[in-house]
C-alpha cells in the first residue's frame, strides 16, 4: 500500500480571533461584543521570528568567531482589510482610534488560525501583547473604482506556535 504524500497548505484560508477580554482596559473604549465581520482580513503578514546573535572571539583561535544566540526579535504584524463604515461599530477601528487620538494603548492577545478545506484549524499562531503601532488607509483616487484598504501594523511581544485545538 502506498502512503499518500503530505501536501503543502494553502495560505488563503485563515481566520483571526482576538481576546478582547484579556485586558480589562478595553471597556474604556468598547463595550459591545466583537462582531464576526470585524475579524475578517484579506491578508496577515509578519508571522516571523528572528534570533539575534552576538559574536564572541575565542582567545588564541583567530580563524573564526563564535555566533551565539542572544534574543528573539519579531516583525510587526500587518493586517489588511476593506474599510468598514463608521456605523458598523468596528472593534479594531475603536481600538486604533483610542491609540491614535488619546494614546490609550491597550495590548491584546490574538490567534491567527490556518484552516483546512473543512474550515478546521490546522495551525495556530498566538500573538501575545499586540498593540496598534500604525494605522493607515489606501489612496483616495477618483480615477479607480477600488475598495479602500485599511492597514493595521501591530507591535507584539511574543509569537507562539500552538496546537490548533
Amino acid at each position: 500500500m502506498v502512503t499518500p504524500l503530505p501536501y503543502q497548505n494553502v495560505g488563503f484560508h485563515f481566520s483571526v480571533h482576538i481576546d478582547a477580554r484579556s485586558n480589562p482596559r478595553v471597556q474604556r473604549f468598547y463595550t459591545d461584543p466583537v462582531p464576526e465581520f470585524d475579524i475578517k482580513f484579506q491578508s496577515v503578514a509578519g508571522l516571523d521570528v528572528e534570533i539575534e546573535t552576538e559574536n564572541v572571539k575565542e582567545g588564541g583561535e583567530n580563524r573564526f568567531e563564535h555566533k551565539l544566540p542572544v534574543r528573539r526579535r519579531f516583525s510587526d504584524l500587518t493586517l489588511k482589510r476593506g474599510l468598514l463604515a463608521p456605523e458598523d461599530r468596528s472593534f479594531f477601528t475603536a481600538w486604533c482610534k483610542a491609540a491614535a487620538e488619546n494614546l490609550l494603548v491597550v495590548p491584546l492577545n490574538m490567534d491567527i488560525l490556518l484552516l483546512n478545506d473543512d474550515h478546521q484549524p490546522i495551525m495556530k499562531w498566538k500573538i501575545i501583547h499586540a498593540w496598534p503601532k500604525k494605522w493607515r488607509f489606501g489612496e483616495l483616487n477618483a480615477e479607480r473604482a477600488e475598495i479602500l484598504i485599511e492597514t493595521l501594523d501591530l507591535n507584539y511581544n511574543r509569537l507562539e506556535f500552538a496546537s490548533p485545538t
